[in-house]
């Protein structure tokens, strides 16, 4: 099944996703993995919906659709570990299995029997693991739906920029340490569609949360999750093929990186594949697209109550 959503044109700054970085900071909570902080957020009452953001960005990333969800949704997110306002370590082994085990500690803590995931980029094989987690039987909760926004889900067609190909090079600690904002921004803004690309301030805020914490020095460390994904094809390839729950793919076609290719990829091995291309939007459709995004998920969490 797919639908095809035109891409949204322009949304203010301060529209569906008022509020400002420092505020979404405040709201949050924190709690400890392995003596690490962890920086969460919750909000909203109804099933309980969990939020994966992706690399090398942060929950912000959903703050646009975030008081959309939380009319419908008991809604939890969370800043994985070396990423956004929670702990950079710079001596630890990340690795996607890692944060599969902070978060499924995390949600098996808050006491919830049964969650819908809703992931983008790193977030979707990070929800793979946790999948793969469920088929086995191990998990202390149910997956009730899965939906998957922009994320590399088949590795050989992910299509990764130069400055993460330079990453994973032996010299990755050197460009990583060495980021300035204005490569950064160059290499970022190409992920966006032309329509909603982000405005200066959006810039501040995502540099902003890349270098919380020296968070530059450990992107290097972070970026394994392209060999990790390589590594675990089969059993995270194999956890989509087998999921027992709805399963929707939201994916902005304009992504050079996970977009149209992922799309056809999802569909040629995922039975009955359930797919919303967003046309003029790119890596961030929750971000570029809320609107859309949202009613892409409403109209999936309906059709699978």
């Amino acid at each position: 099944m797919e639908q095809v959503i035109p891409g949204a044109h322009g949304q203010p700054r301060n529209g569906a996703g008022e509020g400002t970085l420092e505020g979404w900071q405040q709201e949050g909570k924190w709690f400890s993995y392995g003596g690490h902080a962890i920086f969460s957020r919750m909000a909203g009452q109804g099933d309980a919906l969990v939020l994966l953001h992706g690399f090398p960005t942060a929950s912000w990333d959903w703050h646009r659709l975030w008081p959309m969800l939380t009319q419908h949704h008991a809604v939890f997110a969370l800043d994985m570990l070396g990423f956004g306002f929670s702990d950079k370590p710079a001596l630890y082994d990340y690795s996607i299995e890692d944060q599969a085990d902070m978060i499924e500690g995390w949600i098996a803590g808050l006491g919830l029997k049964e969650v819908s995931i809703l992931a983008h980029d790193y977030g979707c094989s990070v929800a793979q693991e946790i999948l793969a987690r469920d088929q086995e039987g191990v998990l202390p909760f149910a997956i009730t739906r899965v939906g998957f926004l922009n994320g590399a889900l088949f590795p050989e067609v992910h299509n990764p920029l130069l400055i993460q190909k330079l990453l994973r090079s032996p010299l990755g600690g050197l460009i990583s340490r060495g980021l300035s904002r204005r490569t950064f921004e160059r290499s970022f803004r190409r992920l966006f569609g032309e329509v909603n690309a982000p405005v200066s301030k959006d810039m501040d805020d995502f540099w902003y949360l890349l270098t919380y914490n020296n968070g530059r020095g450990i992107l290097h460390k972070l970026i394994h999750f392209m060999e990790e994904r390589r590594c675990h094809r089969h059993r995270w390839v194999g956890a989509l093929q087998n999921a027992k729950q709805p399963m929707r793919l939201i994916s902005g076609v304009a992504d050079p990186v996970s977009g149209a290719a992922m799309a056809r990829r999802y569909r040629e091995l995922i039975p009955h594949a359930d797919v919303v291309s967003l046309r003029n939007v790119g890596h961030y459709p929750h971000f570029e697209s809320a609107a859309e995004v949202y009613r892409a998920w409403r109209e999936f969490c309906r059709q699978t109550k």
